[in-house]
């Protein structure tokens, strides 16, 4: 019988652990399926007219993304982030800081209703922030300060140490209320 020079090893277990980088992943791919089903929708509704798949992209964003408008400050110590999210509470807000990279997500609900006599009135209304920053400078994510006040979101990043910067894992950052 002749022998093969064909060796075989057992599979090594490649699963992925199930974590905050994999789930903004999915709500990521989610939320970019809504977005280009609603493209495609305008785009059949207003005729299939090509060449103009760009703005119906646009128009899906601004249907399904709450604008998020964002200031970044530099110091020699610390960088800060201001950002307007404006009827958002520190529970509908996810943060994710990496030593060179800020992710902000949210959704928000609100429900409006109104009973006279036999008419009754129901509206609700959904927004989703999402916002992905890459940073000027590394910082360390174990220091970072979040803190909600009056629909302006800021965040304290204390710069890290070129050395550490690179050993620095992401980390999910939570609100604090701010002293008006």
């Amino acid at each position: 019988m002749k022998e093969s020079g064909l060796a075989v090893q057992p599979a090594r277990d490649t699963s992925v652990q199930k974590g905050a980088s994999t789930d903004l992943v999915e709500r990521m791919n989610n939320v970019y399926d809504r977005i280009a089903r609603r493209a495609y929708e305008i785009f059949d509704g207003n005729g299939r007219i090509t060449g103009r798949d760009l703005a119906d992209w646009f128009q899906a964003e601004v249907e399904f993304l709450h604008p998020l408008h964002i200031g970044i400050s530099e110091s020699p110590e610390a960088l800060t982030i201001r950002g307007e999210v404006p009827g958002f509470r520190p529970n509908d807000l996810e943060i994710n800081v990496e030593p060179r990279r800020v992710t902000i997500t949210g959704t928000r609900e609100t429900k409006k209703e109104s009973k006279t006599k036999e008419t009754v009135y129901s509206e609700t209304c959904s927004d989703q922030i999402l916002r992905v920053l890459e940073l000027p400078a590394a910082v360390d994510p174990a220091k970072v300060k979040a803190t909600l006040k009056n629909g302006v979101l800021e965040l304290d990043m204390p710069k890290a140490n070129p050395a550490d910067a690179a050993k620095a894992d992401s980390k999910a950052v939570r609100l604090a209320p701010k002293a008006a």
